[in-house]
């Protein structure tokens, strides 16, 4: 019998998980990370629900579980990064660099001393092979899909886990929890990053990367407002400048265009403007799947942000760097953020950090 160890977060979605791995005749074990240990805004260290969430579970399941501290790794590897990346006025997906470095390295090495063949996740995605080669491909639920998230893995990560949501819809999940009665099946979906969670983003990142306030200006570099520090504002953000009632606008809302890290300037504009679009960008860091393509020129989909629906664009390949050209100019393109690539049969492609803007 094959034995599967898989990542318990407290959710519906790696509960039922679990479920499903049982009955098809895996040796389950079930581990749960913690990977921070700081409390949110209530005082409330949230990994102390969750693990009671997924030993409930467990044992509902019939199953043996553990939890694992990786909050050391999760710091070196994720959130020093994440960090380093708002500092240069970047804003960074961490849930991307976790799946990387925490979930299938840290989690993958103790799931092999547990005695793990595979290890497996409750996330919305698909493993195919072909040839020797594996695939990362979309969940049936496309709306939960979170192939995106993934984008970073390789041939040796994928080749070693199985997703047992690839063809349920999320409505079956709770069905499916609620049926064997498991204690979480009306539990509410995690929304945010898993640090961060639901408390108040810009009070997170103070605690971190002290505050610098500065001017707001507008394309001209006429001072519209001031700032709490650039590094807390998003491109394309509208709410939270505090500059709607100046004289002299055309009454439309403001929002932010970029951000000037070098002299500590946050640039915005008014209205629906042009100048938020951009017809490129230039990316980083690529993790192609399952290898780079022999093409140097072709079509396919992208998404700039998880949930969005795929967009029609370019590619060119330079040595490390990916040039993608889009067919529809695209809004608030974020460097920083990840650019994820899918065929017409819903492959993911890979992805890379956005590094710059063509406007």
């Amino acid at each position: 019998m094959e034995t599967v160890v898989i990542g318990m977060s407290g959710g519906v979605d790696s509960a039922v998980s679990a479920l499903l791995l049982k009955k098809q005749g895996y040796n389950v074990i079930g581990l749960f990370m913690n990977n921070w240990e700081e409390k949110d805004d209530s005082g409330v260290c949230t990994a102390t629900e969750d693990y009671e969430d997924v030993k409930r579970v467990c044992q509902a399941i019939g199953i043996p579980y553990y939890s694992v501290n990786f909050a050391k790794e999760y710091w070196d590897r994720v959130f020093s990064h994440f960090l380093s990346e708002y500092e240069r006025g970047r804003t960074p997906n961490p849930d991307v660099l976790c799946n990387r470095e925490i979930k299938f390295g840290p989690f993958l090495d103790y799931a092999k001393k547990l005695g793990a063949d595979y290890i497996a996740t409750g996330h919305y995605c698909k493993v195919a092979q072909k040839d020797g080669l594996f695939y990362l491909k979309k969940a049936k639920d496309k709306s939960k899909d979170q192939s995106y998230f993934l984008n970073q893995l390789s041939q040796a990560q994928l080749s070693q886990v199985i997703f047992p949501l690839a063809d349920i819809e999320k409505t079956e999940v709770r069905k499916i929890a609620l049926k064997y009665n498991l204690s979480n099946a009306k539990k509410k979906d995690s929304t945010g990053v898993c640090f961060i969670g639901e408390r108040n983003f810009k009070r997170f990142l103070q605690t971190y990367i002290p505050a610098k306030s500065g001017d707001i200006v507008d394309t001209q570099g006429k001072i519209v407002g001031h700032h709490d520090g650039v590094l807390y504002y998003t491109l394309g953000q509208r709410k939270g400048l505090n500059i709607g009632g100046m004289s002299g606008g055309n009454g439309e809302r403001w929002f932010v265009l970029e951000k000037d890290v070098k002299n500590n300037r946050l640039i915005v504009s008014q209205g629906e403007d042009d100048l938020l679009f951009s017809k490129g960008l230039i990316a980083k860091e690529f993790n192609w799947i399952p290898r780079e393509p022999q093409e140097k020129t072709f079509d396919c989909f992208a998404k700039f942000r998880y949930r969005q629906p795929d967009q029609k664009v370019r590619i060119t390949i330079e040595d490390d760097v990916v040039k993608v050209d889009f067919y529809e100019k695209q809004r608030a393109i974020t460097p920083g953020q990840y650019v994820v690539l899918y065929d017409a049969d819903e492959n993911c492609l890979g992805g890379g950090v956005i590094d710059e803007i063509i406007r």
